[in-house]
């Protein structure tokens, strides 16, 4: 499964999978082939960062 271009789906999914799937975002950049640093970069262009807190983008 590739990620979407879209940041805003891309927050969806990520957060999905995030929540029900993978322990933290290094596992979850990792199964989808790509970096931590990609993703949230990705995601700052729409307001979004990483909080590992609670393992979420907010």
């Amino acid at each position: 499964m590739d990620l979407p271009h879209d940041p805003a789906m891309l927050l969806s999914i990520v957060n999905m999978q995030l929540r029900d799937k993978e322990p933290n975002l290094a596992m979850l950049a990792g199964k989808f082939g790509t970096t931590e640093d990609e993703i949230k970069k990705r995601l700052a262009t729409i307001g979004y960062e990483y909080d590992p807190k609670v393992n979420q983008f907010v």
